[in-house]
Formats: structure tokens, C-alpha cells, sequence
């Protein structure tokens, strides 16, 4: 089956060899799964965001059944479109394709659904458009963007929002993608979930 794919740019050039690397990224998802449904690609140019220089973000959106949305993000700086773009491209479709493999894993059985990370909002920066969350396990803050925010969900957090994610590397540090909300402060939406997650100070004033 031939993966739907939308590909958008912004504040960047249409450059034949994307177009074609993407399709080819695409064809590379359409033979890991025959559960993809469609796939929605973003090259652009970041305008406000703590990275220095030229940042660049590539976004790879991948949409399974049951409504069940995959998302990764990578952003590095860039001098040179032919030569530094690729490597961000490559690493946003290699980080949904983990995300992928491990889907279809857990549908599978082979791995339970309360088994992924979880992580409590600790800071918000609502006008600059990212945050940052804490893991219980580690303690480790991990950055995201709002675009890592799965159904345009970033307007409904709040510091002590309780979350899903996909821990992964970024240029500047830890990062999350696919950030899904699983309940607000005070709110439990889902039975037996953890409760040793420590709510941040000062959130009940939120």
C-alpha cells in the first residue's frame, strides 16, 4: 500500500532532492508497517526557539489506526541546505520508524501500554511555544517543542500536567516527541496508572 504522504515547507526553499528524499523516507515506512494511514512531513525554518544560528526543524507525523498519531522532531543548525538538511531528515524518519517498530510491538502484545515513559510538566513557556518535562525514573527535564504535542494539545497544559512521551537525543540535549496528555493536576483519566509522580511546586496555583 502507498502511503498518503503531505509534505509542507516553511520559510524554506523547494529543493528537488527533498521532495525526493522524503518520498524515499516515505516508501522505507510503507514497507516497516501496513498499518500507516497517512504521513505528514514539515521542513522548516524556526523563527523563535532557544537553539543560536540557522535552526532548522524536520517534522515526520505518521497517523495508525484508531486514531493513534506518531510524532518526531529534530532540529539542528544549518549553513548549508544540501549538506546539513539530510542529516535532520534522516534522524526524524529513523526516530518515527523506532516508534513504529515499538507500535507494533505493543499491539503485538510484546509490550504493555503502561510500560511507556511518563513525565510531569515542571515549565512552560506558552508565547515561545515549548516546555520542559520531568521524569520520575531518571529526574531528567526533557525539552519540547509544542509541534512534539500530540493533537494540538500544547494549550491545554499547565505545570503538573501528566504526560506520555518518546525520550529522544536532540542537538541541545534530552528532548521528548509524541507528547500526549494523560490527565491534568488532580485529574486521574486512566485506571491504575502510577501515583508516585511528584507534582512540581507551586502548580496548584495553575
Amino acid at each position: 500500500m502507498q502511503v498518503p504522504l503531505e509534505l509542507s515547507y516553511k520559510d524554506v526553499p523547494k529543493i528537488g532532492w527533498i521532495d525526493s528524499y522524503v518520498a524515499e523516507r516515505v516508501e522505507r515506512l510503507d514497507r516497516l508497517s501496513d498499518d500507516i494511514i497517512a504521513c505528514r512531513v514539515a521542513i522548516e525554518r524556526k523563527q523563535h526557539n532557544h537553539v543560536k544560528g540557522n535552526p532548522y526543524r524536520a517534522r515526520v507525523e505518521v497517523t495508525l489506526p484508531q486514531k493513534k498519531d506518531l510524532v518526531a522532531d529534530k532540529t539542528g543548525t544549518v549553513e548549508s541546505l544540501d549538506v546539513q538538511l539530510r542529516p535532520i531528515i534522516r534522524k526524524a524518519f529513523e526516530a518515527v520508524e523506532k516508534q513504529i517498530q515499538k507500535e507494533t510491538a505493543r499491539r503485538r502484545g510484546e509490550v504493555k501500554h503502561h510500560d511507556e515513559p511518563q513525565a510531569l510538566v515542571v515549565r512552560l513557556f506558552e508565547k515561545e511555544g515549548y516546555g520542559f518535562i520531568k521524569s520520575p525514573l531518571d529526574g531528567e527535564e526533557y525539552y519540547f517543542h509544542r509541534n512534539a504535542v500530540l493533537h494540538d494539545d500544547f494549550e491545554r497544559l499547565s505545570p503538573g500536567t501528566r504526560v506520555r512521551f518518546v525520550a529522544e537525543m536532540g542537538e541541545d540535549g534530552p528532548q521528548a516527541s509524541t507528547v500526549q496528555i494523560i490527565d491534568k493536576p488532580g485529574v486521574n483519566t486512566e485506571e491504575g496508572q502510577d501515583e508516585t509522580l511528584d507534582r512540581p511546586a507551586g502548580w496548584e496555583n495553575h
